[in-house]
This record gives C-alpha cells, structure tokens and sequence, in this order.
C-alpha cells in the first residue's frame, strides 16, 4: 500500500468535555491544549476514566466538544472522516463476515469499493493477513483478530491513526509482537499516530512523545520527548529513567 498522501497535523485548544448523568453534568476533560505535528506518535497515559478515550473520539469527530476547538490540519474538526481512523480495544469484527469482507466493509459504506478494491489486498499484506483472507473471526486468535482491526482502518489510506488501547487484551507475547508491527506500519505508512495506553512501558517503545493527563477532569500534567531510535529495548537506561520520571508523574513510585 502506497503511503498516506499526507499526515494530519492536530490543533486541540482549551477543550473542555463533560457528560450528561441523570442531569447532572460529570466534567472529563478540563481545558486541554494539545499540539501534534504531522507525522508524530505520540501516546497519551493517565488513570483509568479521566477522559483520554473521550479525547480521541472528539478528534474523531464522533461527538463535538462541549468547550475549545479541534483543528486538523488547521480545519475545525466537525464530523467522522474517513482520514481520521479510530481503532477500539476490542476488535468489533462482523462474525458473519470473512476478514477480506469485514476489511471491505468500510470501503462499501463509503460507496468506494469498485474503485478502492485493490487496497483491501493491500491492506492484509501490511498486517500479514493475506493467508486468513477468507476466514471468520471465530477462527482468528486474538492477535489475529486485532490485525484484521488494524486492517480494516489502514484500508482507508488514513492519515491520522486514533489508536484506544488496541492491545490492551492481548497476552503479554502477541503484545509485544503487535507493538513491534505498530511501529513498523507507522514509519512505513507515515500517519500520525495517537495511542492511548494504560503501559508506560509500550508508550516508550512505540511514541516519540508521552503526555501524561491527570484524574478525571483530565489536564495535562506533564509530557516527556522519547528522542531514541528504533527499536528501543526495554533495558535502554534512558528509557528506564524515563519510564521512572513517568510513574512519578502519575503518581506512582518504585521502591
């Protein structure tokens, strides 16, 4: 598949994001302000519930923001985009669909199917699943399962990657061995890339950038640069400062 004609760059200014419980409103996000250039990984971390998920699906454009502006590429962000891809923890696969249809599933939405056709194909290569092509999701196992997920977004050619957890289900050896395909897909690809992660350690091995939010409503309270090359290694001594400086930020500590 060619690469991505160009990368989004994303402008988040002062958003604000609440939600509406039996009435009352319950703040998620407080006036965050973020910037990621075109073509940049960069991962967000921070407890559980604070609204890092809420963010990507505003910049999704699955929800306008309740205060502040989205920009992408320096135009307001007011609907779902077909440059704009989220993928999700769980890989939502049509059971009744083999993978080369549920990859062409969004293709046939779009109405785009007789002209994009070839990149279904295309898409299966970059995720080595040429092979399951004609398989159903209850044959795939779930790393499998998640690289079929990873396909059906790269079909779309997408220049920004919205990436939630999406291997935050995996068993620890098909985690490491998918965190390796993201950075690989990444530098081959050329979207922009922004992963939510619950791991600091897949944050320093895949982003070139860590913002780490704090509770719920979310802020951000601090954000490290990640200026190593690939592949990183876990017992890179940067990378295990980094990884200490992190946990502090969060709130946590080694002994």
């Amino acid at each position: 598949m060619a690469a991505s004609s160009h990368s989004i760059g994303i402008d988040v200014h002062a958003v604000s994001h609440h939600f509406d419980l039996s009435g009352a409103d319950l703040p998620v996000l407080d006036s965050v302000d973020l910037k990621v250039e075109p073509g940049e990984f960069v991962a967000l971390l921070g407890p559980s519930g604070c609204g890092k998920s809420t963010l990507l699906r505003l910049i999704a454009g699955l929800e306008p923001p309740a205060a502040g502006a989205i920009l992408a590429d320096g135009q307001p962000v007011m609907a779902p985009d077909p440059s704009r891809i989220l993928v999700f923890q769980d890989p939502t696969l049509f059971p009744w669909l083999t993978v080369r249809k549920n990859v062409a599933a969004g293709l046939e939405a779009r109405g785009v199917l007789a002209r994009e056709r070839h990149r279904i194909g295309q898409a299966l290569a970059l995720v080595g699943l040429e092979r399951f092509a004609d398989a159903y999701p209850h044959q795939l196992s779930g790393g499998m399962a998640q690289r079929a997920s990873l396909a059906r977004a790269l079909v779309h050619d997408p220049s920004l990657l919205l990436l939630d957890e999406p291997l935050g289900k995996l068993d620890s050896l098909t985690r490491l061995a998918l965190q390796d395909e993201l950075v690989s897909l990444w530098q081959r690809t050329g979207f922009t890339a922004l992963l939510v992660t619950h791991d600091v350690e897949e944050a320093l091995l895949l982003a070139s950038r860590v913002i780490v939010f704090s509770d719920r409503p979310a802020r951000i309270k601090a954000e490290f640069a990640v200026d190593k090359p690939y592949p990183r290694h876990r017992d890179d001594t940067e990378l295990v400062h980094l990884r200490r400086e992190i946990l502090q930020a969060l709130g946590l500590s080694l002994s």
